[in-house]
């Protein structure tokens, strides 16, 4: 089996029964989503991609926030993608908004939806589903296209709450196989660097979540 047949296997199961209450309960600890899309702020006509798309919740949002702009999905999981152009279709926003299955770590913008690259790119609560976390940002950032930004939220580290919080919490998110990324910061200040990239790092929530902005210099 290929790993873009197993990775998608395993979402699938995940979120078989999931993806149908996914948005009425997450929106109680992925923090950080709204204020993520509030500072996209793409460029009319831009092109905004969310990788790990899930029920396109995200994506819908911004769509109604950025009427101007063009809007893309990609996602491992079959079970996500189906329940998330049944939202987008019934939000009348399939014009709007185009969707596909993608490896996160191989994906070309080409094939899938026929573009260069992207004004804005963004990762919300998905970086740490992915085992190769570090090879989706380095794939990201090679599509931002110059002046354009990468944007990341995810758990952070919990630094500034309670220890058993902390535990607790961790725990709990590797029954859903949910793994913080304590590095982001490191990783992703390097391959911005590599990529012509400045890197500015947020921790809100008392460190709940992480938030980064890479932007990429203009040519």
């Amino acid at each position: 089996m290929s790993d873009l047949a197993a990775s998608g296997e395993l979402m699938d199961r995940i979120y078989r029964h999931q993806r149908h209450v996914y948005d009425a309960t997450r929106k109680f600890y992925l923090l950080g989503r709204d204020r993520l899309i509030r500072r996209l702020d793409p460029p009319a006509g831009g092109r905004v991609l969310e990788i790990g798309c899930g029920t396109a919740r995200n994506l819908i949002v911004a769509a109604r926030a950025y009427p101007n702009a063009q809007f893309f999905g990609i996602d491992i999981s079959s079970e996500m993608l189906g329940t998330a152009r049944r939202l987008v279709a019934r939000e009348g926003l399939a014009a709007d908004i185009r969707l596909a299955r993608a490896d996160a770590t191989a994906f070309d913008p080409a094939l899938l939806f026929g573009v260069p690259g992207f004004s804005r790119i963004f990762l919300s609560y998905t970086l740490s589903m992915m085992p190769g976390w570090q090879a989706v940002l380095d794939r990201a950032l090679g599509w931002v296209v110059p002046g354009g930004e990468l944007h990341v939220v995810d758990f952070g580290g919990q630094e500034r709450l309670p220890v058993w919080f902390r535990v607790g919490l961790r725990q709990w998110l590797h029954l859903f196989h949910v793994t913080p990324r304590d590095a982001l910061e490191a990783e992703l200040t390097m391959l911005g660097l590599r990529a012509g990239a400045l890197t500015v790092f947020e921790r809100p929530f008392r460190g709940y979540a992480q938030y980064a902005i890479c932007r990429r210099l203009a040519a």
